[in-house]
């Protein structure tokens, strides 16, 4: 299993997309799955500083139709229905300001083998957007670590999730832009190599020194302003597992996001940064 180096506390991580590599190599021989924990802040027209949507859409303690969880776009919508992901059944963790999980399952192909993933995603209260985002930072430098008990196919699967998981990813409004977080403490050098998806607007001048304090890989970050919607992740990812390269979750991401957006090819791969 890779680990991540820090030359001294607090300095910025030598974690790179090799480190992460050699560890998901390492558990796919071993039979073990990838484990990706999404954070999902509910966009809350009331609680978050954002331009106002629809009522349905902005309602950040209402899941179910939430812009970015139960609509069409959102992550518990998206991926089963458009992007074939199977939902398993689980329920809903003890901490109440999460509202609700979803575990999701896919097999992607790498290097002529199929590989299991499985997604592990939270919706998070609106109004608890700064708990969720200190959260999802803890989970970058390997802690709230937590072991999430799945059924498939009538087996019991114990995905290790959390700071535990080989990609965390956050989705929803990016709240630095309107408060500030104190800078999280380094990762452990016991802490498995991991990668960090940030699907926020401009995610990389907000973020990437908080990553590299907390020992994550920046693998996808956002230069400017954007629409956080699941289709975007589930190509990034897909393309990241396939080919193991920063590139390809770059060009994975783009060109979904082009696809809906109709932004153009071009200015889709500007929008997306990711570290090598």
């Amino acid at each position: 299993m890779a680990l991540v180096v820090l030359a001294v506390s607090g300095a910025a991580s030598s974690v790179t997309n090799s480190d992460v590599q050699s560890r998901v190599n390492a558990d796919i021989a071993e039979g073990k799955p990838i484990v990706v924990h999404v954070v999902v802040a509910l966009c809350d027209n009331v609680n978050q500083g954002i331009v106002p949507v629809p009522k349905a859409l902005g309602n950040g303690q209402d899941p179910k139709s939430n812009l970015y969880w139960g609509a069409l776009y959102g992550v518990r919508t998206h991926l089963p229905r458009s992007a074939n992901w199977t939902r398993l059944d689980i329920l809903r963790p003890a901490d109440t300001r999460i509202l609700e999980r979803v575990v999701m399952y896919a097999e992607v192909n790498r290097d002529q083998l199929a590989v299991p993933v499985y997604i592990v995603a939270d919706a998070w209260d609106g109004a608890k957007i700064r708990e969720a985002m200190i959260t999802y930072l803890e989970m970058t430098a390997g802690r709230a670590s937590e072991t999430v008990t799945v059924k498939r196919h009538s087996e019991t699967h114990a995905l290790q999730a959390g700071g535990a998981s080989h990609v965390v990813v956050y989705v929803g409004h990016n709240g630095l832009m309107d408060f500030r977080l104190e800078t999280p403490s380094p990762a452990s050098k016991e802490s498995p190599a991991k990668s960090a998806i940030i699907l926020a607007c401009a995610s990389k001048s907000h973020f990437v020194d908080h990553l590299h304090t907390t020992g994550a890989h920046p693998l996808l970050l956002t230069t400017g302003l954007m629409a956080p919607e699941a289709y975007t992740l589930d190509s990034a990812l897909r393309s990241w597992i396939a080919k193991g390269t920063t590139a390809a979750a770059i060009e994975g991401a783009a060109r979904a996001y082009n696809r809906y957006q109709k932004c153009g090819v071009g200015p889709a791969r500007r929008l997306f940064w990711g570290q090598q």
